[in-house]
């Protein structure tokens, strides 16, 4: 390698790196300010609170050494531990449905509770889901183009996962993980006759989904016309969208929010953009949006490194989280701006929510291990070039 490219690709490294570093930097500490705003007074009293700020800065303080760990655990071990991760990830999702183990909150199960600490099983789910496909379809890339192998195998294990997240019941999760899991299929350069074919499968298998319950069939009907029912089914969107039809352009100003104090439920998770929108404005949801958009291209640029580097695994894990990250915020977006039904997903490092954002932090933590390790590689096959002369 000569001393030029050798130069070009440390300064290419340090400006993924950087850049992934003030996207996260400028999204986790916007999530800080906006937990404190929504939690900031109690409705009732209207006293300043800050329990919820210190609870989320625990979990991101938590999130952070997860992190710096992962990104020093060799992607050799990673791999390794793609079944067993998997593996450990199921049995949980198991834990949650059992009594006594799982907490049951607004009549869904979907969090482990041990010691009084509670942890949400399908976040790690997600994660580990996304290590077992770009392990599996880097061994079997050469047999992608088989029904079996390309969507058979893939399509059994992600059922086992999907089908206890749907015990819960937890629809966002189990969607959230089909999506990123497909799109992965799709990068990894399956036969786009198969693809097309499991797309219309995964149609009809959400469609009867939503039409087998009936409260998924009222968020649907909804979410078409919410004030229909404005305090009934529809209340939640109702009040998002006057949330953000407040703010206009540039809000009401931070911390001046209404509806977070009385109206708009989980305005500090599944809502937040809503009162984003409200205090920011437009302005301030576009900037949100932008900065996650930012996030996936900086995350996509990394895997087109790795693969450069002749590493497939490190580069479709990298794409894989790139899409989860993308997928969440623009479902999270979609929802409180009422272009999709109504579902329970918080806005990726930003939202209040100790499991969400440590796995996050996790999965950030892997890119940024993919990072350092692709940048060291040169350097070490320049040594050795070296020590042979």
């Amino acid at each position: 390698m000569s001393a030029l490219q050798a130069k070009r690709m440390a300064v290419e490294h340090s400006t993924l790196e950087g850049g992934l570093l003030l996207l996260v930097t400028l999204l986790v500490g916007g999530g800080v300010i906006m937990v404190f705003s929504t939690q900031i007074a109690d409705p009732n009293s209207l006293a300043l609170r800050y329990d919820y700020l210190k609870r989320h800065l625990v979990h991101l303080c938590l999130g952070l050494i997860c992190a710096f760990i992962m990104s020093r655990v060799p992607l050799v071990w990673v791999r390794g531990l793609a079944l067993p991760g998997l593996l450990f990830a199921v049995l949980i999702l198991i834990l949650v449905l059992v009594p006594g183990i799982g907490a049951e909150v607004n009549g869904s199960r979907r969090w482990l509770s041990l010691f009084g600490l509670r942890a949400q099983p399908a976040e790690l789910a997600k994660l580990a889901m996304l290590v077992y496909c770009a392990d599996y379809l880097v061994r079997k890339q050469a047999q992608l183009d088989e029904w079996r192998v390309g969507i058979g195998v893939i399509g059994g294990v992600l059922a086992v996962p999907v089908l206890l997240m749907l015990m819960q019941p937890d629809f966002g999760s189990s969607a959230l993980m089909t999506l990123t899991v497909g799109g992965m299929l799709f990068l990894a350069g399956i036969r786009l006759r198969h693809f097309l074919l499991a797309v219309v499968f995964g149609l009809l298998a959400g469609a009867w989904l939503v039409l087998s319950e009936s409260y998924r069939l009222k968020r649907l009907l909804a979410f078409q016309d919410p004030w229909n029912d404005a305090f009934g089914s529809g209340f939640q969107l109702v009040q998002a969208l006057i949330a953000i039809g407040r703010g206009e352009w540039f809000g009401v100003g931070l911390g001046n929010s209404i509806q977070k104090l009385f109206y708009l439920p989980h305005a500090h998770n599944d809502f937040l953009l809503a009162i984003v929108g409200e205090e920011l404005g437009s302005v301030g949801m576009l900037a949100v949006l932008a900065l996650f958009a930012g996030l996936v291209v900086v995350i996509f640029r990394m895997a087109d490194r790795a693969e450069r580097h002749g590493d497939p695994f490190s580069a479709l894990l990298a794409r894989g989280i790139g899409l989860l990250f993308g997928l969440q915020a623009g479902v999270h977006a979609g929802v409180n701006l009422g272009l999709l039904p109504t579902k329970g997903l918080n806005l990726p490092l930003m939202s209040y929510g100790g499991s969400s954002m440590v796995v996050s932090m996790l999965a950030l933590g892997l890119v940024w291990g993919i990072a350092r390790q692709q940048a060291r590689a040169p350097a070490r096959r320049s040594k050795s070039r070296g020590g042979r002369s």
